[in-house]
This record gives C-alpha cells, sequence and structure tokens, in this order.
C-alpha cells in the first residue's frame, strides 16, 4: 500500500524497455486497484504497448459467497478510504445508496488511523434502514485467518472491522437462514417455490 504509484511507473518503464511485465494486485486489478491506475499513468506518459487486464476474484465477490447470498438484487460497491477520495463526496454516495434500498458493500471501512468514517457510515444507513438490518463482516477471506460475522446494522460497531474487512449491509428485504445471509430475487410470490 501506497507505493502503487512508483509500481506502475516501475513497470511501464520495464515495458518500455522490452520486458514482459506483470503487475500483481490483491482481488481484481479493476475494483479498487491497479489497473485503472497504469492506464491513466500510460496514456499521461504516451505508452503504446499492450496492456492485459486478466479479471480476479473480487473481495465482493468473494466476502460474498463466504456469507452465502447477500448480491442476490442490486447492489452498490463503496470505498471509506478518503486517500484518494474527499469524505464530502463518500458521504453523499452513502447518503444516495442507502436512501435508494441497495444492498451496500463497504470497501476499506477502517484503517488505524482511519476509524470514525465507519461510525458516520453506519449512522447515515440508520436514518434509511431498521436497526436489525443484517450485516455480515468477511475479513481475510477464504484465507487462514478469515472470519466470518452475521450481525445487525446496530450492533456491527462491536465487531471487529479492519482495512482487509468487508462489510456488506442488507437492504430491506436481506435476512438470515440457516447462518446465511440471504437478499432475495423476487422470485416469492412470482413462482411457486415449495416442493
Amino acid at each position: 500500500m501506497m507505493k502503487e504509484v512508483e509500481r506502475c511507473r516501475s513497470c511501464l518503464e520495464m515495458a518500455a524497455a522490452g520486458r514482459r511485465v506483470a503487475l500483481v494486485s490483491g482481488g481484481d486489478p479493476g475494483i479498487y486497484a491497479m489497473a485503472g491506475l497504469i492506464f491513466e499513468m500510460a496514456g499521461e506518459n504516451n505508452y503504446t504497448g499492450d496492456i492485459e487486464i486478466v479479471p480476479g476474484i473480487a473481495a465482493i465477490n468473494g466476502c460474498a459467497a463466504r456469507l452465502g447470498a447477500p448480491l442476490m438484487h442490486d447492489f452498490a460497491a463503496v470505498s471509506l478510504s478518503n486517500l484518494l477520495t474527499p469524505w464530502e463526496v463518500i458521504k453523499k454516495r452513502l447518503v444516495a445508496v442507502a436512501g435508494a434500498d441497495f444492498v451496500v458493500a463497504l470497501y476499506n471501512p477502517k484503517s488505524k488511523r482511519r476509524t470514525e468514517q465507519i461510525v458516520e457510515a453506519r449512522n447515515i444507513f440508520l436514518k434509511y434502514r431498521s436497526p436489525q438490518t443484517p450485516v455480515g463482516i468477511v475479513t481475510a477471506a477464504t484465507r487462514e485467518n478469515e472470519v466470518i460475522i452475521l450481525t445487525t446494522l446496530a450492533a456491527m460497531l462491536d465487531c471487529e472491522i479492519g482495512m482487509q474487512s468487508t462489510v456488506f449491509i442488507g437492504n430491506s428485504q436481506t435476512y438470515i437462514w440457516n447462518e446465511k445471509m440471504i437478499t432475495p430475487r423476487g422470485y416469492t410470490g412470482k413462482y411457486e417455490l415449495g416442493g
């Protein structure tokens, strides 16, 4: 972290010198990762070589699978990191998605220095959602130290949340069944689901 520009610059310099280069980032390179920066820098530096983006599994996908099926209807992802985006812009986005009843995945929810954004985000959602709205928190998905927590909007701040966490806030229809977070797509009422 915090060395993204240097890593991209080094890769572009090596590629311009004729070497084959791979720039590796966690998750999917096109979602809060390195793909955008490498294209921005290539454009600024008139780089003419080929750039191929190899998709990975984004945290939103990997974490959602660990929780059950929280993203079965419309959803949004919002990063709470204000390193590159002003906090006022992030707050406007949180209000918009909370009011629109999207399931929301919060990336970069909390760091050692950035502790108040997750509190403010939760308070924004409490203006639009029930305190009992299901919340799923996945930390270090599929890794040895993975932690999966199912809680509520009211209690989520009592849980351990860090930079390796992705926080899923359900919509008005999301529920917990059999220790899984489920957001219905709308089949019930339209089709007979019983055997």
